[in-house]
């Protein structure tokens, strides 16, 4: 099928499309071999180095590592349920069309957005004294409001001005046509940001180890302290439990996804053919 945004490549396009691709391949392949090569030079693939997990403390070193992952599950957790609501809000300020709530909340949001969360993590805990986990949910939160509200922002104007106009031609306020109309369709739209951001929560909660929270990342760091020898296979279990946990986030978006757009669809088909069977009434009548 021919492209109305770019031309078909021809022969010659694709002959050199094919070679960057082999080219491409073999750096990628010659990088991995590479990093192969010097680790297996260090005694990184030694089995001595990786007993740990396998021996007879192994059941104290995964109880260590669940306890760490249920710590950052928690944070993530917690910081999620309630930094969405609140991004919810501020959007809503945000987009307010009175100047003395949208300026202020643009402000605030600017502010939020261009702090590090570690310094917010930092002043929670400073300032209000609080536990390491208030500390680290509460700078996640702080953060990840301001980007949720600037996420869900962008996926309003990017709707048709028409879906507001319609809203209210039909009776609704400005407050029901946003929560209705409006915030389900740019949730729907901004899913992949969305769940992106929620990755980046995710990951966000190894910034708890500077404040003693004991999280994964902290328990990974205590068990490579039992050995240097340890620091690698350590961290590369600590790194493979982060990116299954984030595949799993982004599998179940994607799935959600598409539970919604099948929905949709059926929505759609269901009033077409309510409306198909109206006008066949309507035409039997008239006969």
């Amino acid at each position: 099928m021919t492209s109305v945004l770019y031309d078909v490549p021809g022969p010659k396009a694709k002959r050199m499309s094919l070679v960057a691709s082999v080219i491409g391949a073999l750096i990628i392949l010659g990088g991995v071999i590479g990093a192969i090569v010097i680790l297996s030079s260090q005694g990184i693939f030694n089995a001595s180095r990786w007993e740990v997990f396998v021996n007879e403390s192994a059941k104290d070193v995964w109880t260590q590592l669940g306890l760490g992952l249920l710590a950052t599950l928690q944070a993530a957790g917690v910081a999620a349920v309630i930094a969405f609501p609140l991004g919810v809000a501020l959007c809503l300020l945000r987009i307010s069309l009175i100047p003395w709530i949208r300026i202020p909340t643009q402000v605030v949001l600017e502010f939020l957005r261009g702090m590090p969360v570690v310094l917010m993590i930092l002043f929670v805990l400073l300032v209000f004294a609080t536990s390491p986990f208030v500390a680290v949910v509460s700078g996640l939160v702080l953060y990840n409001a301001a980007i949720f509200a600037e996420i869900l922002r962008a996926g309003i104007q990017s709707l048709p001005k028409g879906q507001r106009e319609a809203g209210l031609a039909i009776g609704l306020r400005s407050f029901q046509s946003r929560m209705s109309i409006e915030f389900p369709q740019a949730i729907r739209r901004m899913l992949p940001s969305l769940v992106a951001q929620l990755v980046v929560l995710l990951k966000d909660t190894s910034l708890g180890y500077i404040v003693a929270y004991e999280e994964l990342l902290r328990k990974v760091k205590l068990i490579s302290d039992l050995e240097p020898s340890l620091l690698f296979s350590a961290f590369f279990v600590g790194a493979a439990i982060y990116i299954l946990i984030n595949l799993s986030v982004s599998r179940l978006a994607i799935w959600i996804e598409r539970r919604g757009s099948r929905k949709a669809a059926g929505g759609m088909a269901s009033a077409i053919k309510t409306v198909d069977l109206q006008v066949n009434a309507a035409g039997t009548d008239k006969k």
